[in-house]
């Protein structure tokens, strides 16, 4: 899934370019949730990968676990992750949120 191809670029007083901000949804809490504890050497992506079977959607395990720091693929070592099993919500709700 490419997150940027409905963001808009913007310029500044200077003419430089960027992206707009990028808004995440942090998922409802659902029974069907999938919960792992993190082991040595996971990544986010590759989380996405065993569960969407789709390594780009990695930023959706990642906004699930919204106290977790934003800025590693690594999850810290020997915690839960909550992975949403409605992958759909998660994607459809992103979307909307950035048109």
């Amino acid at each position: 899934m490419n997150r940027y191809k409905n963001i808009t670029i913007k310029k500044n007083e200077n003419g430089i370019r960027y992206y707009n901000t990028t808004k995440y949804p942090v998922p409802p809490l659902n029974f069907n949730d999938i919960y792992v504890i993190t082991q040595e050497g996971d990544r986010f992506d590759n989380l996405a990968l065993q569960y969407y079977g789709d390594p780009t959607l990695w930023w959706a395990i990642s906004t699930t676990n919204p106290d977790l720091p934003q800025n590693s693929y690594f999850p810290p070592v020997g915690i839960q992750l909550r992975i949403s099993s409605n992958i759909s919500g998660v994607i459809s709700n992103f979307e909307r949120i950035n048109e």
